[in-house]
Formats: C-alpha cells, structure tokens, sequence
C-alpha cells in the first residue's frame, strides 16, 4: 500500500480513466480511423503510467523534507520505504516506459514519437529537482505534462491514420481531444497555484522559491482567483459554442462542472488557512474528474447533432 501511495496510484486511475474514454467513448464508437488497437492502446497506456508514476515518485524523494513540515503523516520515503529503494523503482518504471514508448513508435511507423516519452521523463525529472521550485514556471510545465497524459492519445491513435481522404474528421476529433487537454491544463494550472499557497510554510523553510513565497499569501490568492475565472469561462464558451442544442451535455456541464468551478472560486477569494486550500484543492480534483467522464456523452452528443 505504501508502494501504491507513493506512485499516487489516485492520479494513475485519473490517467487510466481519461485514456480509455478518449479511446472508447469518443474514438471507437464513430467511424474513424484509428491506429492503435486493443493491444497497442495498451502498450500506451502501460507506458504512460509507467512514466507518470516513475514522475510521482522522484517528486517525492525531492519533497521529503518540504512534506515533513507540511504534510508530515504523508511522508512514505525514509519512513515506509527507503530512498534507494525509491531510486531504483524509479529508474525501473522509466526504462519499462521509455522502452514500450519506443517499441510503440515503430509499431505506428513514426519513430520519432519515440522522443516524446524521453522528453516526458526528463522534464519530470527536471521538474521535481529544479522547477517545482520556481516562480509559476513549474506550475506551467506540470500542467502542461497533465493535458500531454491526454494529448499523447490522438498523438498515436489519430496523426499516424490521417491521409487526405480522412484529414478534415481526424482532426475535428483531435480538435476535441486537445479542447480536454486544454481544460485539463488550466484546471491543473489553478490547483497548483493553490498548492503552493497551502505549502507555503514548508516550501519557505526548504528554500522554493514560489509565487506565495515572493509575492505573499494574500496577492497569491488574488492571482489564484483570476486564473480560477479562466477554465469557468473556458467550459462556457464550449458549451455555448458546441452543445447549444444537447440539453443533456449542457446540465452535466452546469451541474457537475460549471457550478463546482464557480464554487471554488468564490471560496479561492475567501480562503485563509490551510483546511480550506485542501477543500478547494479537492474540489478541483472532482471537477477534473467529471470533466473526464463528460467524454461519455459523446456517443449521444455526436450521433444526435
């Protein structure tokens, strides 16, 4: 159990889940040529994970003191699992993804995707070790490797199937593909941001250099709340411009999207202590989780428009 806390196994399923939507709810079940079958959606899948938890687990080794002070009945290395051990399952979960990205890439005839995985795993790397500590930078890149855990799917199911006779509907569904990355960064961006305001005693006392930390909790709250308006707007614009006419999609996103969204940032302008940047922080989570199986509805949505 230790094991699964420290790959944070939680994340994983999110990853697992957005993953086999993408593929099963809105890419099997229309009439689009794909690349990937059963196998080889697996082999991503597998490789993601892999990369993802090597990820989780080398930004643990990095904060074991930060998260002694903010979060100490969290601490798993040093405590329930030793740092080499940590290492090596570190250095095993890259070499299995790098590797079945690898193999992956050839088997879709397009080697070069092959540097993506490798990119990943270094800018993880890089991020738990130098860039989790930077002003607002580090929130960025992070987020960014979120919607690349969605992204990478139309990357090797959809770009290596295009050819001239198929190009305009490849890329209406990679269109929506990157709509949910881009959802998925900006509600990322504003959960990070409220992190950092949460740790701000810790990552103080081990030397970050955040963006509470430069420019105080209180005008970080300031920025978080603007930055939380910018995914809230950005569903609105989607639900008005795409789903007009799917009263079914338009009261999934507003009970189970919208209005937690405008919630969490109402309670962004008013949090003060860290109860309720771990309330705030939660609800996030839950609005990234119902914007994944928002993905269900496209067989309807789609079929009926």
């Amino acid at each position: 159990m230790h094991i699964l806390n420290l790959i944070r196994w939680k994340n994983l399923v999110m990853i697992i889940i957005a993953q086999v939507l993408i593929k099963y709810a809105l890419l099997e079940p229309f009439d689009v040529l794909t690349t990937l079958n059963t196998f080889g959606f697996s082999i991503l899948l597998i490789a993601t994970l892999c990369i993802a938890a090597a990820g989780n687990i080398i930004n643990d080794i990095y904060d074991v003191e930060t998260d002694s002070i903010n979060k100490p009945n969290k601490v798993i290395i040093g405590k329930y699992v030793s740092e080499n051990v940590a290492y090596n399952l570190f250095f095993a979960l890259n070499i299995i993804g790098i590797i079945l990205g690898f193999y992956l890439s050839n088997t879709v005839g397009k080697s070069s995707f092959f540097a993506i995985f490798v990119i990943i795993s270094m800018t993880l790397y890089v991020y738990a070790s130098y860039l989790k500590g930077t002003v607002l930078f580090g929130n960025i890149i992070i987020s960014f490797l979120v919607a690349m855990s969605i992204i990478i799917v139309g990357i090797f199911d959809l770009l290596p199937a295009i050819i001239p006779q198929n190009r305009e509907t490849q890329l209406t569904f990679l269109d929506i593909i990157f709509d949910y990355a881009i959802f998925a960064f900006l509600v990322n961006l504003v959960r990070e941001l409220i992190k950092d305001i949460q740790d701000i005693d810790g990552d103080y006392k081990s030397g970050m250099n955040t963006l509470p930390i430069v420019i105080g909790r209180e005008r970080s709250n300031k920025i978080a709340f603007a930055v939380s308006m910018i995914p809230t707007g950005a569903v609105i614009y989607f639900i008005v411009t795409y789903l007009y006419k799917q009263p079914i999609a338009i009261g999934f996103f507003l009970l189970f999207v919208i209005a937690p969204l405008i919630y969490a940032t109402i309670k962004i302008f008013g949090a003060s202590n860290n109860f309720h940047y771990k309330h705030i922080s939660l609800v996030y989570k839950l609005v990234m989780f119902f914007g994944i199986l928002s993905l269900l509805l496209y067989p309807f949505i789609i079929k009926t428009a």
